[in-house]
């Protein structure tokens, strides 16, 4: 037995996101190129880290229009959730470039206070200007859906931080130009390096959760289990497993123990009061609930299958 509730709006929202993400994945190609090619002539390091890292931006944001493209999918006999997760997919493996990028921006900057370079500024502080511009469009048009939807937000970040560090870029080549302080260049992607494993790490720890079919840290089993069993005809309620499907779905199921062998449209009513209750108290819209009546079986709330 099973209840689902929908959300109508998610249809025009995936479209929606979708051309956003468009529209991103196109000025981000042209930042990219820009800031290769300024890094090169000017050797700021910071720039080619900062065009590195939109680099992956652009990779990223194709890794979510695709995920944005296929969620809308119908399910099928082999594929019987379609490509509901396909979104936490990608969300997870944009949070994970995140920190990897992190990393050899570290590596990149401690061997360039070592051998600090004489670095054009004028064209660092140009490009990280149109850099900000370009990414701050970006970032207003995936802000609205980022708090609402893991692979948004995944982009989301991506695009903020590098126009944060755009901003940083941008302060390092004014430095440089009035003051001649060459190794703010390493500093400042150091910076940038912290801040992005700041960011990238809650996401990439959520989007594993939800993976690995945890239990949403909003939803207590112990509550629900108690709740159900607040129902008279319920005996004992087991075997629960509770996960979050994508976004939207948070799936509950359950073996209940009866205290009386009840009939089928009995059960079906005790169930529809049920689903009721835990939709609006814990927003779990799909159950599927197995009813028992004397039945030997491991009767745990948890049980190792």
């Amino acid at each position: 037995m099973g209840h689902s509730h929908s959300h109508k709006h998610h249809h025009h929202q995936h479209d929606h996101n979708s051309r956003n993400l468009f529209i991103s994945i196109l000025l981000n190609i042209v930042i990219t190129i820009a800031q290769v090619v300024g890094g090169i002539i000017s050797g700021s390091l910071a720039l080619l880290s900062d065009a590195l890292h939109n680099f992956t931006d652009v990779i990223s944001l194709i890794i979510s229009w695709i995920a944005n493209k296929l969620v809308k999918k119908k399910a099928s006999l082999k594929r019987t959730f379609g490509y509901k997760r396909a979104e936490i997919l990608a969300a997870f493996i944009n949070a994970a470039t995140l920190i990897i990028i992190a990393v050899l921006l570290i590596i990149e900057a401690i061997e360039r206070f070592t051998n600090a370079q004489e670095i054009e500024s004028n064209l660092v502080i140009w490009l990280s200007a149109i850099a900000i511009l370009g990414n701050g469009l970006s970032v207003l048009l995936l802000r609205k859906n980022a708090d609402d939807n893991m692979n948004i937000k995944s982009a989301y970040l991506h695009l903020f931080t590098d126009m944060m560090a755009s901003v940083a870029v941008l302060i390092g080549g004014l430095l440089m130009k009035y003051y001649q302080v060459w190794w703010i260049d390493s500093v400042l992607t150091l910076a940038i390096a912290i801040y992005l494993i700041v960011m990238g790490w809650d996401l990439l720890k959520n989007s594993f959760k939800v993976l690995m079919l945890f239990t949403p840290d909003s939803t207590s089993v112990k509550s629900i289990v108690r709740d159900i069993q607040t129902f008279n005809a319920v005996k004992n309620v087991h075997h629960v497993h509770i996960w979050q499907l994508n976004e939207d779905e948070i799936h509950l199921e359950a073996h209940i123990d009866f205290n009386e062998n009840i009939t089928l449209s009995e059960f079906d009513n005790i169930l529809s009061d049920i689903e009721e209750m835990i939709f609006h108290k814990y927003e779990i819209n799909h159950m599927n609930i197995q009813p028992e009546y004397g039945k030997c079986d491991a009767k745990d709330v948890i049980v190792q299958d």
